[in-house]
């Protein structure tokens, strides 16, 4: 499976994010333990890396490459009859 910048980008945002909330929930209930801190972190980017896989999801997988494809057509094409207008 192959990404552009900006949907690996948005990933590795996720996985960040994730991991940084499961990292902090851990330690807020005064678990100080850094194996466990790093095993709920870790187990927290689960799902997104199923996301990831996953070549329907509509956010990284094919459907949104087809989103994104036809709604670039849309606005070229309004950007088109607009100066096409303008003329």
């Amino acid at each position: 499976m192959k990404f552009d910048s900006k949907s690996l980008k948005a990933m590795l945002a996720s996985y960040g994010r994730s991991f940084l909330a499961a990292a902090t929930a851990v330690y807020a209930t005064g678990n100080t333990d850094i194996k466990s801190i790093l095993i709920a972190a870790l187990a927290s980017t689960l799902p997104v890396a199923l996301r990831a896989v996953n070549p329907k999801d509509p956010a990284f997988g094919v459907v949104a490459k087809f989103v994104e494809d036809t709604l670039a057509k849309e606005v070229a094409k309004a950007s088109t009859k607009k100066a096409a207008k303008t003329k």
